[in-house]
């Protein structure tokens, strides 16, 4: 008898053969194993294993500058965990923390920001880069990173922000593992104030919408109570349902009002939050998985959480 394992995309066959492990003839670097008790040979192709155990790529928001990082003129992912002679010198970057945390497979960064920082300090890891030309928003990165999510074979993909260092590995596992069919998973978590966080709008185990705090702070007291979960900025997506809405995302621009050098300017942003109300109008489900602490998904974008981030790091390094 003959089936497939779609998992691997591979054959199986029964054979009468005893055993052993040899080339195959056929093409596309095919092993043929026998396995010995079960006298059942299996046909894998290698880049199909390969695919399988590295099923999963990454990308890495850091190409922001970080202004509420007051007397830091670096990006702020290169900040340390590890101080040293000051908060601002040490060893151990926030981003070379986030690479290792993140599971197996192809990564890449979106830079901007000292960029040539970036790359130095990341230049021990097989990653790809990526220049958002202008700071549109996180959106805008994902727009400026579409060649690699083009050209990759993987079909989930996890992204992530440079300055969240803790998101511990089984959490990233467990938005791929609630990805399942879903096109898009949230990573929410509940804070004992929820700040200025967008909030994670439901119906059900669906997410409709991740509504911005100037919005939902003008909502009456009795609704905003009901919004418990806040967003982390971080996703898995199905990487090929993904693509259908990037240009979608590229025509929903926002108006946005920023500071720079005491000047006022009007900047059009694109927001990677707008892809989930994109698509649940469209009848698909989007998923959430709530983070076990606030800690876990703290972003470093001040001297105050840079100070947090030291300690925490500290706890956990004991």
């Amino acid at each position: 008898p003959r089936r497939k394992r779609t998992g691997y995309q591979s054959e199986i066959f029964l054979t009468p053969q005893g055993g052993g492990i040899e080339p195959s003839s056929a093409s596309g670097g095919l092993i043929r194993l026998w396995r010995i008790k079960s006298n059942i040979s299996i046909v894998l192709s290698m880049d199909k294993v390969l695919k399988a155990s590295t099923q999963t790529a990454s990308l890495i928001l850091a190409a922001g500058r970080g202004s509420r990082m007051k007397g830091f003129e670096g990006n702020k992912t290169l900040l340390p965990l590890l101080p040293g002679k000051s908060p601002f010198q040490g060893s151990r970057p926030i981003l070379i923390h986030v690479l290792e945390s993140l599971p197996p497979g192809p990564k890449a960064i979106v830079i901007h920001h000292r960029k040539e920082d970036v790359i130095k300090a990341t230049r021990a890891f097989e990653v790809e880069y990526f220049e958002q030309g202008v700071l549109n928003g996180t959106g805008g990165a994902l727009l400026a990173a579409r060649s690699f999510l083009e050209k990759k074979v993987q079909d989930k993909l996890i992204i992530t922000m440079g300055d969240i260092p803790f998101v511990r590995r089984s959490t990233y596992c467990s938005l791929l593992e609630k990805l399942g069919a879903r096109p898009l998973v949230v990573l929410g978590f509940k804070p004992q104030e929820k700040k200025q966080y967008g909030v994670v709008e439901t119906e059900g185990e669906k997410v409709t919408r991740i509504i911005e705090w100037k919005y939902w702070s003008t909502y009456p007291r009795e609704r905003q109570a009901q919004l418990r979960v806040c967003n982390s900025g971080i996703y898995a997506a199905r990487r090929k349902e993904l693509m259908r809405y990037l240009p979608l995302l590229a025509q929903k621009s926002h108006k946005v009002l920023k500071e720079n050098d005491g000047r006022t300017l009007h900047i059009e942003e694109f927001f990677i939050t707008d892809l989930v109300e994109l698509m649940a109008r469209d009848g698909l489900h989007v998923g959430c998985v709530i983070a076990e602490d606030e800690d876990e998904v703290m972003g470093v974008d001040d001297f105050q959480s840079l100070i947090k981030a030291q300690e925490i790091f500290a706890r956990i390094e004991r």
